[in-house]
């Protein structure tokens, strides 16, 4: 089944939305709705560590859009390194761009979640860059979702 390339939906927002997970505009569309709240709360300096936390999953539906739109077949994971290299591995052009976000999420997304690790301290700028290059990777992968279909 060839993936599409708009939302499986054109319904409004508030009303009842089927989604398809082999589809990557709908994966970009939940990253770019959760994106807008996440870039408030950075901006606000709400919530650091849910900030890091949601901006991982985000980065993960959009590097699973990316995959998706080139052919890979939708595993359930959210290792991050795992997703970077199923991107390197199919010679991505953004390998290189997603590798510090990779590293610094995957290993964040877990001790800033959970009870037992040793928490960093804050940096509102450095999440904030990082929310900057993410939104920039979803503009790409959208662009190219709209513009062009899957690589066979």
């Amino acid at each position: 089944m060839t993936p599409s390339f708009k939302p499986s939906s054109t319904k409004a927002f508030n009303l009842s939305r089927k989604t398809d997970s082999n589809n990557p505009a709908d994966w970009i569309f939940i990253a770019e709705s959760d994106l807008k709240g996440i870039l408030l709360l950075i901006a606000q300096e709400t919530s650091h560590a849910l900030c890091v936390s949601k901006l991982a999953e985000i980065f993960e539906k959009i590097l699973k859009a990316e995959l998706i739109r080139i052919g890979w077949n939708l595993q359930k994971t959210h290792d991050l390194l795992k997703l970077g290299g199923e991107m390197r591995a199919r010679g991505s052009d953004l390998t290189e761009r997603i590798r510090p976000l990779c590293e610094f999420l995957a290993e964040r997304y877990f001790t800033d979640r959970y009870p037992g690790f040793d928490l960093e301290d804050e940096n509102w700028g450095a999440l904030s860059v990082q929310a900057d290059e993410i939104a920039a990777l979803l503009k790409i992968v959208k662009g190219r979702i709209a513009t062009s279909p899957p690589s066979p």
